[in-house]
Formats: structure tokens, sequence, C-alpha cells
């Protein structure tokens, strides 16, 4: 290695992990009422509606703003556009500790949850570093998902020994100390362009079908991640009866895998190409899927010697493997989708991940809603899973229809490919 393309790497490295604690920060904050949400619930006796709308709203603004914020790192650069975004949600995260109502959470969680953008600035700004390693690069920034693992091991502790409220004002402290420390040690942006196109012109984009099956697939493994990450610690509180310290520990053993194990997502997608790892993962959180959404169930058989009892139902340890397995699945998937990104559409990247991380976010503000729903109307703790196990099943019908027909998946030699190469998305899938 040269000694001009040294100190360029190590830079570019730095800004990968300053970039990536940011992100890490910010997504512990985004997911605070998963932890911080179960004893306002108590406080002001809400259903399971309410509580899916609570944990839900700050991923709504988090979803919507994604794709200007994404489009403002085109035109400005990541760096002052990402120390901005990172001071502003401050503000609101103090501000919650205040709240008493649920209006007053709804409305304060609206405006923290501008911290969920934080992903759409991110992705383009640290991509521009690794031309040659994108798919890595990306996967390691998006490792920053652990924040919800980080929310899990952190929020508890402080519920219990300061009250809820200690929560988002040592999360709204921990974002000015990262500002601070990301303008400092972050570069400008090489890919900045103060003449890009207009908002509009760069929503042209949105005519591309490609586009939208990726908002599809990442709608089902950043949404669905995050709406376990919040949903989980009360799952594990109300099913299993485990304390809240507990219960975050267990959540923690899906939350954990989806967030560090994203950059062997993005090595994989390197490696295999985006479409062989998008398929495989979706497959494997399908049958994960399967088995939790088997719900606790006893049954009763009538024998010439009488009754005979039976129970079926995961114990606690089992549930938590496979939400483990399903974590992973969700992380590899999250990186492979935006490989997917990066190789397709490489002079566009902040206008395209923000309309993509938006249908993740807006997946992500949905689906606890719904969960809440399902639970009032059938009572069925495991309908979540069911969901989810439906929207996954229609993934794979896309992927099928889309590529798998055209590409396989499986056994297929580099020439070959040449042979008779794929076009669109499916070139880009083979790595490039």
């Amino acid at each position: 290695m040269s000694t001009q393309t040294a100190p360029t790497t190590a830079r570019a490295l730095v800004v990968l992990l300053v970039s990536t604690l940011a992100f890490a920060i910010s997504f512990a904050a985004w997911m605070m009422f998963g932890v911080t949400g179960i004893p306002i619930r108590h406080e002001l006796g809400l259903n399971a509606s309410e509580f899916g709308l609570l944990t839900a709203t700050p991923i709504l603004t988090g979803a919507l703003l994604r794709l200007p914020f994404g489009i403002w790192t085109d035109r400005f650069g990541g760096r002052i556009v990402m120390a901005l975004l990172l001071a502003g949600s401050a503000v609101p995260l103090w501000l919650s500790s205040y709240a008493t109502k649920l209006w007053q959470f709804l409305a304060i969680g609206l405006a923290l949850g501008m911290v969920g953008a934080v992903f759409a600035v991110g992705t383009p700004y640290v991509a521009r570093f690794f031309p040659r390693n994108r798919g890595f690069a990306m996967g390691v920034f998006g490792a920053g998902v652990s924040g919800a693992a980080i929310n899990m091991f952190v929020a508890p502790q402080l519920v219990n020994h300061f009250g809820w409220q200690s929560v988002p004002r040592v999360y709204a402290i921990s974002l000015l100390v990262v500002a601070g420390l990301f303008w400092l040690l972050a570069l400008p942006d090489p890919g900045k362009n103060a003449s890009a196109p207009s908002m509009r012109a760069q929503l042209g984009v949105l005519r591309d079908p490609r586009v939208w099956k990726y908002c599809q697939y990442y709608s089902i493994v950043f949404g669905g991640f995050t709406a376990l990450s919040i949903w989980m610690p009360q799952y594990f509180l109300n099913q299993y009866h485990f304390p809240i310290a507990q219960a975050g520990l267990m959540a923690a053993c899906f939350s954990l895998p989806g967030g560090v194990l994203r950059a062997v997502g993005g090595w994989l997608s390197d490696r295999f190409g985006a479409h062989r790892v998008t398929w495989w993962v979706l497959w494997v959180a399908w049958i994960c899927l399967f088995l939790l959404s088997y719900p606790q169930t006893d049954l009763i058989v009538q024998t010439v010697r009488g009754p005979l009892a039976f129970h079926i139902g995961l114990p606690a340890w089992g549930f938590a493997a496979l939400l483990f397995i399903l974590g992973v699945c969700f992380a590899c998937g999250m990186a492979s989708t935006f490989k997917y990104i990066g190789d397709d559409f490489p002079t566009n990247m902040g206008a395209v991940s923000g309309i993509v991380g938006m249908a993740g976010g807006l997946g992500g503000f949905l689906l606890p809603i719904m969960f809440g729903a399902l639970l009032d109307v059938l009572g069925v703790p495991s309908s979540c899973f069911m969901l989810l196990y439906g929207i996954v099943w229609v993934s794979l019908i896309l992927s099928y229809l889309t590529e798998v027909r055209h590409f396989a998946v499986i056994g297929t030699s580099d020439s070959d490919e040449t042979a008779n190469p794929p076009s669109g998305s499916l070139r880009a899938a083979r790595g490039g």
C-alpha cells in the first residue's frame, strides 16, 4: 500500500466508525419507547392498540423524513446534515421526559422521530468513501441498528434505578456529545453536489420498478426488525413473565444480531450477490416465522383411560433462539437490499436510499399498530408473527417472479452467467 493510499484508507475508516457510532446512538433513541413505553402504558392505562401507536409514532416521522434528508445529503454533504440532525433531535428527546398524557407523547414522539432519518444521511455519505467495498461498508454502517440492542441493555437499568424519565434525558445528552464528536472527526462529503437536481427531478427515479421492489423487501427486513425490536420486551414481559430488565435482555437476542451481523450481510452480498443473499434470507425467515406463529396451546385428548392433557408451545430459550436466527436473517436482508441500491443506482443513492429507507420506516411504523390491533381483536399473542409470515411469503413470490425464474440462486458459475448475462438488477445481484 502506498504512503498516499494508507492515510486515505485510514481516514475513510474513521468516517465509517464515527458514522456507525452516530447511527447506533440515534437508533437507540429512536427505539426508546420499546422499553419506556412499558411503564408509560401502566401509568396511562393503555390498551394494546394504543401501546402500538405510542411505540410507532417516532417511526413515522423517521420514515417520512428519510427522503428529504437523503436528497439534502446529496446536495449539502453528509457531514453538516448529520451533525445538525443529531443536535436537533436532542431537543424533543429531552422534552419527552416531561410528558404526562398520551397526546403529549404522540406529539413529541413525532418530533423526536426525526432522529430516525440519520440512516438516510449516513448511507450515501459512507458509501462514497468505499467505492470498491460498498456492500461491506454499508453493512458496517448499518450495524448501527444494534442501537436497538443498546436500548434493551441500557434503558431497563435506567428505568429500574432512576425512572423512565431518565432514559430520554440520557439519550439527549448522548446525541449532543456524538454530534460534536462527529463534526470533529468526519470528513467533507466527496460526493456532495450543490447543483444537484431538484427534489422533483430526483423523484423521477420512482418510475423505475426496481425501486418499488426494493421498497417491498426493505419494508419487511427493516420494518420487521424495527417493529419486533420495540414489541418484544413487552412480549417477554407478558408471555414469559420476566421482569423488565430480563425481558429487555431476552429481546436483545433478536435486536443484537440484527445489528452486529449486518456487516456480515454486506460481505456476503459483495461475495455472492444481493440476489442470492436476499432469496435465502427470505426463506429462512419464513420458516422461523412459521414456528414463532404457533401460539401456546393446551390440548385435552379423551382416551379410553380418561382425559389426557398436552401443552404445545415454545419454551423461552427456544423462542429466543428462533428470534436470534430471525434477527440474523433480517440483518443480512437489510444489507443485501442496499447492495442492490449501491449497484443499480450509484449516482442517485441519496434519493433512492431515502425512498427505500422511508418504505422500511413506514413498515416499522405500521407493523406495531397492526400488532396491537390484531392482539386486541384476536387475543392471540403470536398474531404478530402470523402477520410477518404472510408478508415474507409475498416477498418470496415477488422475488421468484422478478428474478429467480431468470437467474439461478444456486449452482450457477460465473462462466454460465457470462454466457447468459442477466439484465438490470439481476446484473447487480451478481455483485456488479
